[in-house]
């Protein structure tokens, strides 16, 4: 058994543990306020987009029941799966959902958490290595690749499956440099053959088209904001600060404000008063998908891209927190997955259900013959450049009239909050779910995407 201080969680034990036990009897609903971005509802199934229920049912051979069902089933198991993580502390050793019911599966390093973790509606998994020690283990590789890209090594991640610290190479020379350079025990990893040369995809609606400085063509990810200014998240490798804009209609947009890439892949582009951001991802002819919220979903979930190119395609989480090695460089904390893109579709849009997941970095394949495609998380990025993302709660604009006066509290319109910080507005008390720079009539109960009273 391994016990590790590396993950410094939010919550007691015991007091999560309580949460947890609480939800297998209030029908899995008191922790997706945890996520930062958004919460996520089991009813949101209901009320999916007919474009992503076709698009699951052609690439996960789905009918529309199923896809309902195993969306709705996805939420639960994200929100359990939250739960236990901050219970069981250094215990934990990563989630999955597996088969079209989406069963959870929940590891730890210490047998004694497998009540607990039955106790939550999960199966128990007990493991040698915690996800602490793993991702320890991956940042190690990732440090000596950031200095230098390694050769040969596309790829490396934590597969939670497997318990290991997966590392594909062309050869298992290559993968023993980078291993031996990071000083990582190989106890810790599997070496996988692999022919992968991942490539970018850089040849207001999430997925639709724009153009850099009139030539390249990128996707757009999810509409933001930042304070007042508009704009959008992309890939970062689609353009440096300064780089200007044309829209899909070939009208003057915007400029990229901030990039990061190789390192990370994600960028934010300011656009002006002509665009105004939607909570939408693009359905290419099945009808747009409505943007509720970031919550993250858990590995072995359905996922949808929308992208310029290829339009929407569908797969699965296969890792999370996974590096990947481009002509440009190297590439960290991207999600793996199975679902095709091509050049263009760069920046598109990555979501689970309502709920967004992160926008298109690379990969390797095509849309013909199926491929491996990374995306970029959604909510580092936006923590970032301090963005909020536009979703189906979050006003666009500022009300024309705001009050004039205020009940009395603490939130104030001016002041930039914080993920998790609390404020009072007339006689209760709110936690901020989205960092935000808060504007005049942006009150707490009248931005549920916002704030929640607690």
């Amino acid at each position: 058994m391994e016990r590790t201080t590396l993950r410094k969680r939010a919550l007691a034990t015991a007091t999560a543990a309580v949460a947890v036990g609480a939800l297998g009897l209030a029908g899995l609903t008191g922790v997706a306020s945890a996520d930062p971005q958004g919460t996520a509802s089991p009813a949101a199934a209901d009320q999916l987009s007919p474009g992503l229920v076709e698009a699951m049912q052609r690439d996960l051979g789905l009918d529309a029941g199923e896809a309902k069902a195993r969306i709705g089933n996805e939420y639960r198991a994200a929100v359990v799966a939250a739960g236990l993580e901050k219970s069981l502390g250094a215990d934990f050793a990563g989630a999955r959902v597996s088969g079209a019911d989406a069963v959870l599966t929940v590891a730890t390093t210490d047998s004694a958490d497998v009540a607990r973790i039955t106790g939550a509606g999960a199966r128990a998994e007990v493991v040698g290595h915690s996800l602490d020690r793993l991702e320890a283990a991956k940042a190690a590789l990732d440090a000596v690749a950031l200095k230098k890209a390694p050769q040969g090594v596309p790829s490396w991640y934590v597969d939670v499956s497997t318990n290991r610290l997966v590392v594909n190479a062309a050869k298992t020379a290559a993968a023993d440099r980078l291993i031996e350079a990071a000083g990582v025990s190989r106890e810790l990893v599997q070496v996988n053959r692999s022919a992968e040369q991942p490539r970018t995809y850089a040849d207001l609606r999430g997925g639709d088209a724009y153009y850099m400085n009139g030539s390249g063509r990128c996707s757009i990810g999810f509409p933001v904001k930042r304070g007042t200014q508009n704009g959008f998240v992309s890939a970062g490798h689609c353009g440096t600060p300064g780089v200007t804009t044309n829209g899909v209609n070939q009208q003057a947009q915007g400029s990229f404000q901030g990039s990061t890439f190789p390192g990370r892949d994600y960028a934010w582009i300011a656009v002006n008063a002509n665009w105004t951001p939607r909570a939408l991802v693009n359905g290419y002819g099945n009808g747009d998908v409505t943007v509720a919220g970031s919550t993250q979903a858990v590995v072995g979930s359905s996922v949808c891209r929308s992208g310029s190119t290829t339009g929407w395609h569908c797969g699965t989480i296969q890792q999370h927190n996974t590096s990947v090695t481009y002509q440009e460089g190297t590439v960290s904390g991207v999600t793996r997955t199975n679902v095709c893109a091509e050049p263009g579709d760069s920046g598109g849009s990555f979501i689970s259900g309502s709920q967004a997941q992160g926008v298109t970095s690379g990969g390797s394949g095509n849309c013909s013959s199926g491929g491996t495609t990374y995306y970029q998380p959604i909510n580092p990025a936006l923590s970032a450049y301090g963005l909020t993302l536009v979703t189906s709660g979050t006003p666009t604009d500022p009300p024309t009239d705001p009050p004039t006066g205020e009940p009395g509290g603490t939130w104030a319109a001016g002041t930039t909050y914080a993920a998790g910080a609390t404020v009072t507005y007339g006689g209760a008390t709110y936690r901020c779910l989205q960092g935000h720079l808060a504007q005049p009539g942006w009150t707490p109960p009248n931005v549920p995407a916002l704030w929640q009273q607690i």
